[in-house]
């Protein structure tokens, strides 16, 4: 299977964690206590997003690059 690079959109929320998109599969987001949690949660949702893309025959788009596995290159937006 091939597999992409992905770039994500990681927003510290104000009750605590953090919240994560990815533009390009859109409906794609997962959240996390902390930004390493958030991150290898979208991976899992990137995963998720693909295969069911794959299965119902949907196109899906690839982020920068293909790879050798799922990674995320992250932006933090909002309030640190």
């Amino acid at each position: 299977m091939t597999q992409y690079q992905y770039y994500v959109v990681l927003t510290p929320q104000e009750e605590g964690g953090y919240t994560v998109t990815v533009p390009a599969l859109p409906g794609c987001i997962s959240e996390g206590d902390t930004k390493g949690e958030a991150l290898k949660n979208v991976k899992d949702a990137i995963r998720g997003y693909l295969l069911v893309a794959k299965k119902r025959g949907l196109p899906f788009f690839s982020g920068v690059q293909e790879i050798e596995e799922v990674t995320v290159v992250a932006g933090v937006f909002g309030n640190a």
